[in-house]
């Protein structure tokens, strides 16, 4: 397939990094069969995002991916509501792969998302405790077969105060930014407390489509 084909519009996704581990495979549907990895992007700071990957047989031989291979994936992000262990619905969110290939230059990593959804939440704005300011949004993405998928975006500064005092629930908004992973700490119990990661949109750009303001 043309690398370029077949991306939908509100929902793009870029990525150019590591393969950290070896694909295993997922599950099969209609005799497709879905593999999961995960991909390591270097941000400019020195930090890593670990990004948890989907790819179908289909799309891509997944034998020929292999840890530490430096490959460029188009796709989406998607969420899905897993079973876990606990017996528990759990999100999902990885991006799903249209197209990739190996590439050879591994001096740039790239990571870029581009969204156009709806607000589904009441923006959380709230100050961390070292007194930056940072608001949390879902946004509520379309996609086919009446499907649609949750993701949980955040926004720092000058973003989050615009968050806070202009958007609401039903608001199309189109939003900018790249996909994150954050390690936080959860207790489980009074002595017990277990690290678990977070995977987001940290948005770098929002703005309001004020054509379909506030329309669900």
């Amino acid at each position: 397939m043309n690398f370029m084909q077949n991306l939908t519009d509100n929902n793009r996704v870029t990525l150019v990094g590591e393969i950290a581990d070896k694909p295993l495979f997922s599950h099969e549907l209609f005799g497709e069969k879905f593999y999961d990895f995960k991909l390591k992007c270097n941000r400019s700071s020195g930090n890593v995002d670990i990004i948890c990957i989907t790819i179908s047989d289909r799309v891509f031989d997944v034998n020929q991916l292999k840890k530490d291979l430096i490959i460029k994936i188009k796709g989406q992000l998607r969420t899905y509501n897993v079973r876990s262990n606990e017996d528990e619905n759990k999100l999902k969110i990885a991006v799903f792969v249209k197209a990739l290939k190996i590439i050879n230059n591994d001096s740039v990593h790239r990571n870029e998302i581009y969204l156009d959804g709806f607000i589904c939440k009441k923006p959380n704005y709230r100050e961390t405790p070292l007194g930056r300011v940072i608001c949390d949004l879902i946004i509520a993405i379309n996609r086919l077969y009446k499907k649609s998928d949750y993701i949980p975006c955040i926004s720092w500064g000058r973003n989050a105060k615009y968050c806070h005092e202009n958007i609401n629930i039903g608001d199309n908004v189109r939003v900018r930014g790249r996909i994150q992973s954050r390690i936080y700490d959860k207790r489980v119990s009074d002595d017990n407390i277990i690290q678990k990661t977070a995977y987001e949109v940290s948005i770098s750009k929002i703005e309001i489509n004020k054509e379909l303001n506030n329309k669900k």
